[in-house]
Parts: C-alpha cells; structure tokens; sequence
C-alpha cells in the first residue's frame, strides 16, 4: 500500500519544483525528501525522479502519480474536516500566515481570544506577503492567509480558496510637518506630482497598487526610496526624504515630524481571510475566521467612534 507521508513528498516536489522548495514547504531537510522518494520509488517498483542540469524533474510515472497524489492528499483533508465537524472542537495545529500590518493590528487579540475559547488549539503564525501565503494555503502549507486588495485593484484569489471579508482600511498620505500641505484637512494624490515617494518593495502589490493608482491620477511617480516596513517609511517621511501612503491598520504610534492627510476620494484597502474549500467544514478554520471577524469588528467600531 502507498504510504501516505511519502505522496505528500512527492506533491510538494510537483508544487514546488525542487527538492529545497519540497523540503521547506514540508519543514524537513533536502535528505528527507531524497529517503522518503527513494522509498516511494521502491515501492511503485519504477524511478519517479531524473536528475535535470543540476536538480531533478518528475518522469512521466513520477506525473502520473503526483497527480493522484494531490487527489488522495485533497480526500484526507476532507476526511479531516469531516471527523473534526463530527466532534465539534477546534482542536490540533493551526497554521496561519499574515501580511505585516495585519500581524500587528488583528493577530495580537485574535490569538489571545483563540486561546481562552479553544485551549486544545495551537496556532502558528508566519508573516508573509498575502501572494505567498495564499500560494501556500493552496499547497496545503498554512492552513489560513490574511491577504489584502485595494479599491481600485483586486487580488486574484484561487480557486480552490474561500474567501472572507474582514475590514475596510483606510489609508492616508504621510507628508513631513514642513510639508507645504501639511495643514491640510484631506488632499488628493494628484496634489503630489512634485514630490519624491516612499514605497513599499518592487514586486509587492502594494508597490505596484501605488504606481497604478499614482499613473491613474496624472502622475508618473518618482519612487526615491524602498523600504518594507511602514516605521522604516516613516522615519524617511520625518527626515524629510519624501511622502508615502501609511494605512492605519497595525500602524502604532507615528512620528512627531509627520502628519497625515486623508485622501479626499478615500484610500482603502479590503482585508480578508481565505482557506481551503476542502477544509470548510473544520472546527479550526470556523474558529479562526469568527475570531477574526471579530477582532475586526471592534476595530471599525473604534475607527467609527474616532471618526
């Protein structure tokens, strides 16, 4: 009989495509995945790797087993979520994976409330950006994503994710207290032709919303500066080395040398939570997401009464 572990192996070389992106999604070493192959490939009595320039490929028997394996690995996780809605108790590991912001704004107090109502759960958190998680919840990698779009530009989501609608957030334009617009009640983007900006990496969404959007108003964006996290983007905007967007999710204390200014035509970004369609009916996953959801509640609520 195939052993189950070794087709998750081989799945996660077919996902991946190497034995190193095999053996990190599984969270084992390269010499795992090599033994539990090489098990494999004794017990279907054929090889099911060739060695390709420096790494390996799938052969054709190797194809045609990884495909029912990913079918086999989708049944179990079914089978799963079918014991677990039986016993009705959000119990085992949990594995959620979320962008920076929403680490710090929403994780923090979902996880406490997670805690207190469903002891038996575990649940591990990876900060990521929303692409890569929702890539490895498709994989089977991380159970949960937080991911985000923006109102002007939409995030494809897989297929074989659900989604769920968590919070709007708003974003405002971060200028330094010497600005010329800095005593402004709103502006518009478009006031910001002139200036140098702050962005987030290349290749990030919210990089490329910003050049959209930006180029949607006019302006061909000069990016001056490149920096990850919103503090760092910041601490420029103090110095006086640009302008950025600064959602207000997550966003903590900011600097005396900086204002901000909302957006006359508000900037929001949606923030939801996607999982695997075959795991819906897991007590986790409804557990997770209804603590979420509430956890944003109370944020649009303090962001209402502030308002």
């Amino acid at each position: 009989m195939l052993n189950l572990e070794r087709l998750r192996t081989l799945d996660a070389l077919a996902r991946h495509g190497s034995v190193s992106g095999a053996a990190e999604g599984l969270h084992v070493t390269t010499s795992a995945v090599s033994q539990q192959m090489a098990k494999l490939e004794r017990e279907v009595g054929q090889p099911l790797l060739a060695k390709y320039g420096r790494g390996v490929r799938l052969t054709d028997a190797g194809r045609l087993l990884a495909g029912h394996a990913a079918r086999i690995i989708s049944q179990v996780e079914l089978a799963q979520a079918d014991v677990e809605a039986q016993r009705g108790c959000a119990v085992g590991e949990l594995r959620i994976g979320a962008f920076p912001t929403a680490m710090r704004g929403l994780l923090p107090d979902t996880l406490t409330g997670l805690r207190a109502d469903h002891p038996e759960l575990r649940v591990r958190v990876r900060e990521m950006e929303p692409a890569e998680s929702m890539a490895a919840v498709v994989r089977g990698d991380l159970d949960l994503a937080l991911a985000i779009d923006w109102y002007n530009k939409r995030m494809p989501v897989p297929g074989e994710l659900v989604r769920a609608h968590l919070l709007d957030d708003a974003a405002d334009v971060a200028v330094p207290a010497s600005h010329p617009l800095a005593g402004r009640t709103e502006i518009s983007l478009a006031e910001f032709a002139e200036d140098d900006w702050v962005s987030w990496n290349e290749g990030q969404f919210c990089h490329e919303w910003l050049v959209f959007t930006l180029r949607g108003t006019g302006i061909e964006p000069r990016i001056a500066h490149i920096a990850e996290e919103h503090h760092t983007q910041l601490a420029f905007v103090e110095a006086g080395l640009g302008v950025c967007v600064t959602p207000r999710l997550g966003r903590g204390p900011v600097p005396a040398g900086v204002r901000l200014l909302p957006v006359c035509d508000t900037v929001r970004r949606h923030v939801y939570v996607v999982w695997r369609a075959d795991a819906d009916r897991r007590p986790s996953i409804r557990a997770a997401v209804d603590a979420l959801r509430a956890t944003a509640a109370r944020i649009e609520g303090r962001a209402g009464r502030v308002g």
